[in-house]
């Protein structure tokens, strides 16, 4: 390090010994740091004590109440089993907590996944979230959200294990970046809130995850990785103006849309494991957004007892230190820490309480079902604990929840089709002479479409990526069955080959038809599963299965190849997409389970694309900024991964550096035209924003409790479930019990970590997502968008604004609206601009303000095609 950054570091550390939390958090920033690009030495300043719910925002003051009245009747070993899992295949869920038999009340269900039910039967799959994010459509946003939610509420799930925003897509390589929406924190912010309040509006608490800069699959977490043996998670090193202003956009959405639970990640940032982070459990998410809910941890992201107690985490999952491992960092050593004074009461209060709040909150107590299937077997009889192999009997009623949601799927997947090139050829009518189908991802796995465990596989038509972010098809309708139905219909000709490898076939059949249709494939998903060398995270933007080659073998051939892509995310099409045989590309993304009837309805006409893109497609992967870590930088220590770039991911960086993508963020084409015109900013009157000052009340303490510890030993009449994790004491010996060979042993915890007296406010806090004035709008928006063609489409209009600054991204998507237009016909496009869309983050006053650089906006239909432009009269 130079000198003046070890003076810097030491004034840091300075500064929150001293409790100077702003001063700390103004010298780690890109503002004030003398080495802006070196965040190798990052930090994440403490903040204590853990906030407790309030009852903040609407629904949220009764639920609050309920809850509070629930706990008081809690004993502390109930408490204990309100917040700690009950282990790995310790009962039906992927994730459970312990029952209180005492009060009626059942073991709480987590289940995956943030696209439908996981490791269940009658279920369905829906399109992913990085797909339904290209329809730029709200109402199919909630839609999906809401029947998810039903699907979930069926079977007996109180916590959908999603949406998702973290991995946001700093890299558009990351393995999961599939499971989220977009790498724009407005879209996924906006994607994210309908879906929380679909998913809660059918009766199930939404897990909005993983928080934090959670970026790849590679060193994800500690222990082993691959050839590398055991290595510590990798470290996300970044900036506070970053983190406000990118990262932690979408979950402040997600945050004021009422999410009742929030899942920690498995990563560091800033050099502090996420789920013991206690800046930004503590003072971010829980003070300066006003998160009212619970904070649960991703399986096995907990590493330590007290420590992420006083962090804030209030659920670890699943339970144990490891899976079936049958010990845990909570469990009795939870209880423990209470009896012996280590963990205040009030804390543990808090945590049950923001538990209960979530669960009255979406209406648990009027929706809620029993559990009835099993995450460990589809059979009908079996045990319903899986590990243990103990209480034999039904455990699964193969109950068929998915009612008509098939229809919406399919309607969401072509919505969210995006038409790339087309060269007139589109839509085609059926009646074409010799239509020809090409490449596996055409057809149906030889296995099934189940046929890899999470989907970890690519073979055949890909409509979903792999990881616990899946569920199982009931179907897959391919595109070849599809097209074949569409052609045969219609009396056409339809023949395939769907080995991409079957050079001679191809050339023979590309030769006779008259239309050619090529599908192409790219997948990624969780670092748990290798897919072709791929650890989840990809290691190239390449087709997979010999794409490039089979696109290229069928158009040398045919001067009609329309080519189809499912892929998670941006893949190279530099070698092709200009080809004049080429005549249009359509990316269909993860389309679900109506993968094919969906691509048959744009293809020939039924629905006219009106998706765009929610990602950059360049020319090359280094144009997207800094590249994966997928070695360690640091031995078996933890990986460096600096942040450098800022804000300046996908269009941000290709508009930074100048660069001409093939096609930019937010592009796509209709079967018909349409023009822009009649820009109108009308000026809002609102009052000047305000930090939010005060303090808040105490902790409150439900309730009493014994600190003998004869009073919490094992019952004589308990049935012990072999590494099932309990609340009680094995020994009234605290350090047998503990099973922890250092208990007892002299630790220092950070100063006011267990001060449950009412604490300072938050400037930039005071309301769900952070200061209510946020959302003040300041301006209303109008303009005119006309179809100029001949049929009925959908048009994404939306609205950029520059920010001015020399250091801001040359424009910053804002708002958008999805309209109908019939053929000749006008719509207004209607938008509003918050304080929030025109503000920055300052790094010294740790609030949000408006510079004094000019504010330009702008509306157009992608993100550098900005047709009507004015500047904002701030």
């Amino acid at each position: 390090m130079t000198k003046d950054v070890m003076l810097w570091l030491a004034r840091t550390l300075l500064a929150v010994r001293l409790g100077r939390l702003v001063e700390a958090q103004a010298l780690y920033s890109n503002t004030t740091n003398p080495n802006p690009v070196n965040l190798t030495d990052a930090y994440s300043p403490p903040y204590y004590p853990s906030p407790w719910m309030d009852g903040t925002g609407p629904g949220w003051a009764e639920a609050y109440q309920k809850a509070q009245a629930f706990v008081s009747q809690l004993t502390l070993l109930e408490k204990v089993n309100l917040t700690t899992g009950v282990g790995w295949e310790g009962e039906a869920c992927v994730g459970n907590v312990g029952a209180i038999p005492r009060l009626g009340f059942p073991s709480l269900c987590m289940q995956d996944s943030p696209l439908g039910v996981r490791f269940a039967d009658y279920v369905s799959a829906f399109t992913a979230g990085g797909t339904i994010a290209a329809s730029w459509d709200r109402g199919e946003f909630y839609r999906r959200g809401y029947q998810m939610g039903v699907e979930h509420n069926g079977k007996g799930v109180d916590v959908q294990l999603g949406p998702v925003v973290g991995p946001l897509g700093r890299n558009p390589k990351g393995g999961r970046n599939w499971e989220g929406f977009s790498p724009d924190p407005v879209l996924s912010g906006i994607a994210i809130a309908e879906t929380v309040r679909g998913i809660q509006d059918a009766g199930v608490i939404a897990c909005t995850k993983h928080y934090i800069l959670n970026e790849q699959e590679h060193f994800r977490s500690p222990g082993a990785f691959g050839d590398f043996g055991q290595v510590d998670a990798i470290s996300s090193n970044v900036d506070d103006k970053t983190l406000h202003e990118l990262y932690l956009w979408p979950f402040a959405d997600a945050v004021r849309a009422g999410t009742g639970s929030i899942m920690c990640s498995y990563n560091k940032i800033n050099n502090s494991q996420a789920c013991q982070n206690s800046y930004l459990q503590n003072y971010i998410l829980k003070g300066e957004l006003g998160f009212q809910g619970f904070i649960m941890s991703d399986w096995d992201a907990q590493h330590g007892g007290v420590a992420s107690t006083l962090a804030g985490l209030d659920m670890t999952m699943p339970g144990d230190t490891d899976f079936d491992s049958g010990l845990s960092f909570w469990g009795p050593n939870l209880t423990i820490s209470v009896i012996n004074g280590t963990l205040p009461e009030w804390r543990l209060d808090d945590a049950a309480t923001r538990i209960m709040a979530a669960y009255y909150y979406v209406g648990r107590d009027r929706h809620a079902v029993p559990t009835n299937f099993n995450s460990w077997s589809k059979d009908t009889y079996g045990y319903q604990h899986a590990f243990a192999q103990t209480g034999y009997g039904i455990i699964n009623q193969h109950v068929d929840v998915r009612a008509e949601h098939y229809a919406s799927i399919r309607i969401a997947a072509a919505k969210s089709t995006v038409l790339l090139k087309n060269n007139g050829v589109l839509p085609l009518t059926g009646r074409e002479k010799f239509t020809a189908i090409f490449g596996n991802d055409a057809t149906e796995s030889e296995y099934g479409p189940n046929g890899c465990a999470d989907r970890g596989c690519d073979n055949g038509t890909l409509a979903m990526g792999w990881g616990s972010g899946t569920s199982d098809f009931p179907y897959l309708v391919t595109p070849l069955e599809a097209i074949k139905s569409e052609l045969v219909s219609k009396g056409g000709m339809a023949q395939s080959v769907t080995d991409n490898w079957a050079y001679s076939q191809i050339a023979a059949l590309a030769k006779q038809a008259s239309v050619s249709i090529v599908f192409v494939n790219a997948d990624s998903g969780e670092g748990y599963i290798t897919v072709d060398g791929n650890a989840g995270d990809r290691n190239n933007l390449t087709l997979w299965q010999d794409g490039e080659a089979l696109v290229k073998n069928v158009s040398a051939y045919s001067n009609n190849t329309i080519v189809v892509i499912h892929s998670v995310g941006p893949v190279l099409i530099d070698s092709f997409y200009d080809s004049p045989n080429i005549s249009a590309i359509l990316w269909a993304g993860l389309p679900g389970q109506e993968s094919g009837n969906a691509i048959a309805d744009v293809l020939y006409g039924r629905v006219n694309p009106g998706g765009k893109l929610p990602f950059t497609i360049g020319r090359d992967e280094s144009e997207y900024g800094p590249d994966l870590i997928y070695e360690p930088t640091n031995g078996h220590g933890s990986s460096q991964d600096n942040f450098d770039e800022g804000v300046f991911i996908d269009y941000r960086a290709f508009d930074k550096n100048n660069v001409t993508p093939i096609y930019e963020f937010g592009f796509g084409l209709s079967y018909t035209t349409f023009a822009y015109s009649n820009l109108n900013i009308v000026k809002i009157p609102a009052g000047p924003y305000t930090a939010t000052t005060g303090k808040t009340l105490a902790a409150p303490v439900l309730g009493n409790y014994s600190t003998d510890p004869a009073d919490y030993q094992w019952p004589s009449n308990l049935t012990y479930v072999s590494h099932y994790i309990y609340p009680y004491l094995n020994s009234t010996d605290l350090k047998e019990a503990s099973n922890d060979p250092e208990y007892g042993a002299e630790v220092e915890w950070p100063k006011g970590a267990t001060d449950g007296s009412p604490q300072p406010r938050i400037a930039a806090g005071g309301g769900l997502g952070g200061n209510p004035q946020l959302w003040d709008v300041l301006f209303s928006v109008t303009a005119t968008i006309t179809n100029n063609g001949t049929v009925p489409g959908d048009e994404v209009a939306q609205l950029y604004i520059s920010l001015g600054g020399p250091n801001e991204p040359v424009v910053a998507l804002r708002n958008f609206e999805r309209l109908s237009i019939q053929p000749g016909q006008s719509a207004t496009f209607t938008a509003d601009i918050t304080r929030r869309d025109v503000s920055n983050w300052d790094t010294v006053t740790q609030n949000w303000v408006i510079t004094d650089h000019k504010k330009t906006v702008h509306v157009g239909s992608s993100s550098r095609t900005l047709l009507l432009s004015a500047t904002l009269d701030l």
